[in-house]
């Protein structure tokens, strides 16, 4: 699998902190794959735990929560897997079988790990289905929607609509 940091377009981690967010990057190799990632959020999470972001090559991204205990993932395409060591290491986290050849781009995981943050299952399978917008935009509107979008923004360089 040819998966190069270099490819990462960005990794944050976001959590709550006396009722604000809070972002941060993350750095490398704690965004490499899950298990790795899921430890990096532990170590920032706040009273609702930590979400991780990670936006691959404008191809996919992942998202992660953790809590203290647990680690909920969501990859927003399992066609990835196919190329890219994190969305392989997503796919394992999950159980799920390799993705097939003829497999179409669509998401696994969690659509509920940010449900009691304010963004429903429906909500965002709906966002997901929205094949006009760029991973990055996905999760732009993702981090809108729970409360930090201006700092999302702000650290991944996009201008705010």
């Amino acid at each position: 699998m040819p998966e190069q940091s270099g490819e990462i377009d960005f990794a944050l981690a976001a959590w709550l902190e006396d009722g604000d967010w809070q972002v941060q990057d993350i750095a490398s190799p704690a965004y490499e794959t899950i298990e790795s990632l899921s430890h990096a959020l532990r170590h920032v999470s706040g009273e609702a735990g930590a979400v991780g972001m990670v936006a691959v090559a404008e191809d996919f991204f992942v998202i992660v929560r953790v809590d203290h205990t647990t680690a909920r993932v969501l990859l927003s395409d399992v066609t990835a897997a196919d190329e890219w060591e994190l969305a392989q290491s997503a796919i394992d986290f999950l159980g799920l079988p390799p993705p097939e050849d003829d497999d179409v781009e669509v998401p696994a995981g969690d659509l509920e790990l940010l449900g009691d943050l304010g963004l429903p299952a429906s909500e965002l399978g709906a966002l997901l289905d929205d094949v006009e917008l760029y991973p990055d935009e996905m999760l732009s509107e993702i981090a809108r929607r729970l409360g930090f979008g201006e700092l999302f923004d702000d650290a991944v360089g996009l201008t705010s609509a």
